[in-house]
C-alpha cells in the first residue's frame, strides 16, 4: 500500500512513517518545514519527502493519506484530497486501525514528562527482552530513533492530549485503547485548543473510560486534576501513586532525585534505582515507568537494571557543549511547572555555589498566547540570571516577568544574535547555561556554544 503522510516531519507523524515503512508499505510525505533531525531519519529510511503542501503531490494517487494536525482547510493538497474523495485518516486513527488493535498498549500521558517516561518504559521492556514496538515524541538515546514496529505483543506510545486533525478534534490518546495507562500529571496547556482545565480533564477521562477492566491506570494521587479526573469514573486497576492503597512507595535517597528506592506496602525493599538524570520529576517519571513495566510482568529488579543504563532523550537536559568549566544544556521545558522542576533538579545537582543562567524562548502556542504567564516569572527562581527572548509571535506584555521573578530577568526583543551576546557577557567560568525551548530557537544552543568558545580563545 502507498501511504502519503501530510506533516511528516513532526516527531509523531515521522514516527508513524517509520512504523509504516517497517511494515512493508511504500511511504512518502510532505511538510512545510523539512528539517533535521526527523528529515534525516526519514531520508535514511528511504522515505521521499516533498517540500510544501501543493496539490500536485497527489498525482501519484496514494492508497491512503495520513493527515497531520498541522493541516488546515484551504491548503491545496487538502482541497484536492477532499474534492477527489481520496481515502484519508488522522495519524492516531491510522495507528488505531492498522496497528494498535492487536497490541497490548502501554500509553504515557500527562502535561509534563511524557517523552522521558515513554523512553524509560520502552527501555525497561527492551532490557527485559520483550522487544516492544514504540513511538516516542523525541529521540530516545538508548535506541537512536523515535519509533519502530516489532512482532512483540507490546507497544509503548507517548499519548498526547493534542487534537488529531482538522476533522477530528478529540485528543490523540483516545485512539490508542491502552491496556496500561500512565497519567503523569494534568495542568492547563494547549490554550489554542482548550478553553479550560475542565476541557482537558474531560479528554483525559475519555481515555480512562476505554482502559479495560483487566488493565491499569497509574496516576499521582497528590495531583488534584488527575485525581478529580479519576473520580469521574474508573473501571480498571487503580494505582494512585502516593495513596494509602498504592501497593508501592517511592523513597528518594539522593537530594537531586538521582537515586531512590521502591518499597512494597509492608515497607520491604523491592529495588534501589540509580538514574543518569536529576530532578524529583525524573525520579517520579522513572517510578511511573517501573510501575507500568511491573504491570506488564517485568520484575522491579530487572527494571532497576534498565534504569542504571538509561540515557535521557535528546533535548531533555542534554549537555551540548562544555567549554572549560562552562556547561551548556539544551532542554525542551516550556511550561512553568516543567521549567521550575528542571531548574530545581539542576540546582540540587550543582549546588548553591555554582551559577545557573537560564535562556528561555516562549515558543509553545500556549506561551505565545500568554497562557500560564502568571506562573512563568517565578518558575525561574532557581536560576541566578534569566534571559527571555521576546519573538514576534508573542502577543502579551512580558514585562510582568521582571516583577514576578526573584532573580535578574532580562527580556531581549531585538534578535537572537543580541541575546547570545548578552548571555556570553553574563557567563563566567563557574556557570551552567540552560537553553529552554520546545522549538528550534534558531539554534541558539549551538551558536551560544560557539560564541563562548570564541570568547575563551
Amino acid at each position: 500500500m502507498h501511504i502519503h503522510i501530510l506533516g511528516i516531519c513532526g516527531t509523531f507523524m515521522g514516527g508513524i512513517a517509520l512504523i509504516a515503512k517497517q511494515a512493508g508499505h511504500k511511504v512518502t510525505g510532505s511538510d512545510l518545514n523539512v528539517y533535521p533531525p526527523m528529515s534525516d531519519e526519514l531520508q535514511e529510511a528511504g522515505i521521499e519527502i516533498y517540500q510544501g503542501y501543493g496539490a500536485e503531490q497527489l498525482d501519484t494517487k496514494p492508497d491512503l493519506i495520513v493527515v497531520g494536525n498541522v493541516m488546515k482547510r484551504g491548503m491545496p493538497v487538502i482541497e484536492r484530497m477532499l474534492n477527489e474523495h481520496l481515502k484519508y485518516v488522522s495519524g492516531p486513527g491510522f495507528l488505531e486501525e492498522l496497528y494498535l488493535r492487536e497490541k497490548t498498549v502501554l500509553a504515557v500521558s500527562g502535561t509534563h514528562g511524557k517523552t522521558t517516561t515513554t523512553a524509560m518504559l520502552t527501555w525497561i521492556l527492551e532490557h527485559a527482552g520483550l522487544n516492544p514496538g514504540f513511538l516516542v515524541g523525541g529521540i530516545p538515546e538508548n535506541f537512536g530513533y523515535s519509533a519502530r514496529g516489532s512482532d512483540s505483543k507490546y507497544f509503548v506510545i507517548e499519548a498526547d492530549e493534542y487534537d488529531c486533525a482538522f476533522f477530528d478534534k478529540r485528543s490523540k490518546f483516545v485512539h490508542y485503547h491502552p491496556d496500561i495507562a500512565i497519567i503523569n500529571n494534568i495542568e492547563f496547556d494547549h490554550a489554542d485548543i482548550f478553553n479550560s482545565i475542565e476541557d482537558i480533564k474531560k479528554q483525559f477521562h475519555h481515555m480512562v473510560r476505554i482502559v479495560p477492566s483487566n488493565g491499569a491506570v497509574i496516576y499521582p494521587y497528590d495531583d488534584v486534576n488527575a485525581l478529580s479526573t479519576i473520580k469521574m469514573g474508573l473501571w480498571s486497576k487503580d494505582i494512585g501513586v502516593g495513596s494509602d492503597n498504592c501497593p508501592y512507595k517511592l523513597e528518594i535517597t539522593a537530594a537531586d532525585g538521582s537515586k531512590f528506592k521502591i518499597l512494597n506496602a509492608s515497607g520491604a525493599l523491592e529495588c534501589e534505582v540509580e538514574l543518569n538524570a536529576t530532578g524529583m520529576h525524573n525520579a517520579r517519571n522513572a517510578f511511573m515507568a517501573l510501575l507500568a513495566a511491573h504491570e506488564a510482568g517485568v520484575p522491579f529488579a530487572k527494571g532497576a537494571e534498565a534504569m542504571a543504563l538509561f540515557k535521557m532523550p535528546k533535548r531533555r537536559m542534554e549537555l551540548v557543549a562544555k567549554i572549560g568549566t562552562v556547561e551548556v544544556y539544551d532542554d525542551f521545558a516550556h511550561h512553568p511547572t516543567a521549567i521550575k522542576t528542571t531548574l530545581d533538579g539542576l540546582r540540587k545537582h550543582v549546588g548553591e555555589d555554582r551559577r545557573i543562567v537560564c535562556v528561555f524562548e516562549p515558543r509553545s502556542n500556549t506561551m505565545k498566547m500568554g497562557g500560564n504567564s502568571e506562573l512563568l516569572g517565578a518558575s525561574f527562581n532557581d536560576a541566578d540570571e534569566v534571559f527571555v527572548y521576546h519573538n514576534e509571535a508573542v502577543s502579551w506584555d512580558m514585562s510582568v516577568l521582571v516583577k514576578d521573578c526573584a532573580k535578574p530577568l532580562h527580556i531581549v526583543d531585538t534578535s537572537t544574535a543580541d541575546l547570545i551576546d548578552e548571555v556570553v557577557k553574563a557567563t563566567d567560568d563557574n556557570t551552567t547555561v540552560v537553553v529552554m525551548s520546545n522549538g528550534g530557537f534558531e539554534n541558539v544552543k549551538g551558536r551560544l556554544a560557539d560564541a563562548l568558545k570564541a570568547a575563551k580563545a
